[in-house]
């Protein structure tokens, strides 16, 4: 494409775009400049692009996006914020693939992954070519592609979005997180239907304030547009219990479908139990009444499913379509994923990581523990501050055995990030620490009998912990499976 007819997505800059120069590939990071790349200089939280303009420049880039001046030779076009015109650049320069794309997108502080693959599922089941993003990975079809963020930056999310074109999928479904919203990630992503799970405590580090994360979260709405069509109609799903959905509905123009447990919603659970195996319930829907028997554990699961149905609703697939494979998942890898190696008590490994969402799973192991839980839980380092005393607080409340410990520490002092949380209990024997993750895993199977239930929160899918600067392999579903076995005599 040439560089002239590029910029044309671009309304306001200053420098000359020639028409001369061809532009092969668009590139943010320097590292990935090849000849004939238009480089965009980001000045991130971390690294200022415009420290890399040069090196670009050495790597083959025929012309420079910038905010400030850099020294370089090729042609340089000055823009006032080069986040934005990076997510205009790339829509354009892929063709603007959303706008031949279904896009969901979930956002909400718990849920977005078990959501979104849910969704995702129905959609393949009804028939359709799927692409997914989100916390885990990309998928394009079958294809599983590597994922730095929840929410990628908006020139990566364009180049997925049309190599999942490509690739024949019609539908996309994606989380999408309040980082991006607010950095704008997902500037030109045309959405169909945006999903509002809930809200609570998370990422106050970045956001500061609860009105501004909530703020945040609203943006997606907002972003459903401003008009109306029969053919393809916008619509957004909102949890009408939470507290914050009269903010999500009036953000938005689109049409708007509800579900929950507590209200009157559009979708709507009822006559809710649980039990270890799963779950199940009456649901009221605009098209019928129907019983559920899910494979999936807690009201939260319910939570989780009724968005995913009210989505697939939005989609117009047919709801006894939807239901069937709802009823057909077992759950989403880290999500209150069960690991069985032979042990005569249940271990669980749930990636509850806010307050709330702990909350939510100690709540749902009291309605079948038949007698104590242990659960094992920390903070990750660098990240929100003030969710430490809380989360220490709800394992102490709601478990007889809580074990503080370790998380992705990063940069900061394990052994700190375990004195903040304690911060949040009384001074008493009611918890024990094991700062090393290992031995906390370890520790809880060995005390564990018969009857007990086993929580280890946090980290869920994740197979890796985060020390330093240093990324080590560690995996809690392996290191249960381990310390059974060695319990067991087995290994």
């Amino acid at each position: 494409m040439k560089l002239s007819e590029l910029m044309e997505a671009i309304p306001v800059y200053t420098g000359e775009a020639s028409s001369a120069i061809e532009i092969d590939q668009i590139a943010q990071d320097s590292r990935k400049v090849k000849p004939g790349t238009l480089f965009i200089c980001i000045d991130g939280e971390l690294v200022d692009g415009h420290q890399f303009a040069k090196r670009a420049e050495e790597l083959g880039a025929v012309a420079i996006i910038a905010e400030k001046t850099v020294d370089v030779t090729v042609p340089v076009i000055y823009v006032r914020d080069s986040k934005r015109a990076m997510a205009m650049l790339a829509d354009y320069f892929y063709g603007s693939p959303t706008q031949a794309l279904k896009l969901v997108g979930i956002t909400g502080t718990n849920g977005k992954t078990t959501v979104s693959h849910l969704v995702e599922q129905i959609v393949r089941e009804n028939g359709e070519q799927t692409g997914l993003i989100g916390t885990m990975y990309r998928k394009i079809g079958d294809q599983i592609l590597e994922t730095k963020n929840t929410t990628p930056d908006s020139l990566t999310l364009q180049e997925t979005f049309r190599n999942m074109l490509m690739n024949g999928v019609s539908t996309a479904v994606m989380e999408v997180s309040s980082h991006a919203l607010v950095q704008g990630r997902v500037y030109g992503s045309d959405y169909d239907v945006a999903v509002f799970m809930n809200l609570s405590q998370d990422h106050l580090d970045y956001h500061h304030t609860m009105e501004e994360y909530a703020y945040a979260k609203s943006l997606l709405f907002a972003q459903l547009g401003n008009s109306y069509h029969t053919s393809n109609p916008k619509v957004a799903v909102i949890n009408i219990d939470d507290a914050e959905s009269s903010r999500m509905q009036t953000a938005t123009a689109a049409h708007v479908i509800t579900f929950g447990i507590k209200k009157q919603a559009d979708f709507r659970a009822s006559n809710i139990k649980i039990a270890s195996h799963g779950s199940t319930f009456d649901l009221r829907t605009p098209v019928g009444n129907f019983t559920l028997k899910i494979k999936m554990i807690g009201n939260f699961s319910v939570y989780n499913v009724l968005a995913a149905i009210a989505t697939s609703f939005a989609l117009k697939i047919p709801i006894n379509n939807a239901i069937a494979t709802v009823e057909d998942i077992p759950g989403v890898k880290g999500r209150f994923e069960l690991v069985s190696a032979g042990q005569d008590f249940p271990v669980i490994v749930d990636y509850s990581h806010t307050p709330d969402s702990l909350l939510n799973v100690l709540q749902t192991i009291d309605e079948f523990a038949e007698k104590r839980v242990f659960v094992i839980v920390g903070c990750g380092g660098d990240r929100d501050k003030g969710k430490r005393p809380q989360m220490a607080k709800i394992a102490v409340d709601y478990a007889t055995n809580p074990i503080f410990t370790s998380d992705n520490p990063r940069s900061e002092n394990p052994h700190a990030i375990i004195e903040d949380m304690i911060q949040g209990v009384p001074e008493s024997d009611s918890y024990v620490v094991h700062e090393n993750r290992r031995d906390a895993i370890r520790f809880a199977v060995n005390e564990a009998e018969t009857g007990d239930v086993i929580l280890i929160a946090g980290k869920g899918h994740e197979d890796y912990q985060i020390i330093g600067d240093e990324v080590i392999d560690f995996d809690d579903r392996v290191e249960a499976r381990i310390a059974i076995e060695k319990k067991l005599g087995l290994a």
